[in-house]
């Protein structure tokens, strides 16, 4: 079985590629490319057929590759246009639900507000670095959020990144934004989040996350812990939310 290459000098080959049908070996080289930033989050990728030349593969064989990019949300196809590289609000229309899964109880979806209370560069705790792979007391951003409806609190988010993929988000570049942030990981840092591990359990309010959320001390909530991956399974964010669930509850769908 021929083994898809790539032109440019920069070519790098799976030793395990051979194994791959060459459908499968051509998803791989471009996911790679997408990890690289060759192609960033809303631009056109080059046609079937300039990659096939590229590739040295048949057209049918990249369009294989594509449709099943396209069907994983890292790829949109748009008709008369070409094919572009996903955006966090192309697959999601209401963003910044897209991993928040905290609904009213009456089911109508309502705007959040966010408000940011801290960012700074600091160690990494033993535990986040662990979950972002990264060595203990690395450099990460730590971003400490508050979100409100209706200018009731809802979650206080703590949340942990990488500083080397991070480097310039700031305080006063967080206050400016308006749109999910996730959004902004993507626009400016070239960091898309493809998907979100998640654990929930209840805790008991206490301390500075009791009165920032406008709650009793012992007051229940719901903690999700976060784990968000970007291409090849990379962790680039660890958040932990602490919800306040009085006349919300969370949702998911299953299929």
């Amino acid at each position: 079985m021929p083994v898809a290459t790539d032109r440019s000098p920069n070519a790098e080959r799976q030793r395990d590629a051979v194994f791959l049908p060459l459908y499968k070996q051509i998803k791989s080289l471009l996911v790679q490319r997408l990890q690289q930033g060759e192609w960033k989050p809303g631009e056109p990728i080059p046609s079937e057929l300039e990659l096939a030349a590229r590739f040295q593969v048949s057209q049918g064989t990249v369009r294989k590759a594509v449709d099943e990019l396209a069907a994983e949300n890292l790829l949109v196809r748009r008709q008369g246009k070409g094919t572009f590289v996903a955006t966090h609000q192309d697959q999601e229309p209401r963003a910044q639900y897209r991993f928040l899964r905290l609904v009213p109880d009456d089911g109508e979806a309502v705007p959040t507000q966010s408000s940011f209370l801290a960012c700074r560069r600091t160690r990494a705790p033993a535990d986040v670095a662990q979950q972002l792979a990264l060595r203990s007391g690395e450099a990460v951003i730590y971003v400490r959020r508050l979100l409100a409806v209706g200018g009731a609190p809802l979650v206080l988010d703590d949340i942990w990144l990488p500083a080397a993929l991070f480097r310039g988000l700031t305080s006063e570049r967080l206050a400016e934004y308006r749109g999910p942030l996730y959004g902004l990981f993507e626009a400016e840092f070239g960091t898309r989040m493809i998907r979100a591990d998640e654990r929930i359990r209840a805790v008991a309010a206490a301390g500075d996350v009791a009165a920032l959320l406008a709650v009793a001390p012992g007051s229940p909530l719901l903690l999700v812990d976060r784990v968000s991956y970007t291409y090849r399974e990379q962790p680039v964010e660890v958040r932990r939310g602490c919800c306040v669930t009085t006349h919300y509850h969370y949702h998911n769908e299953l299929f």
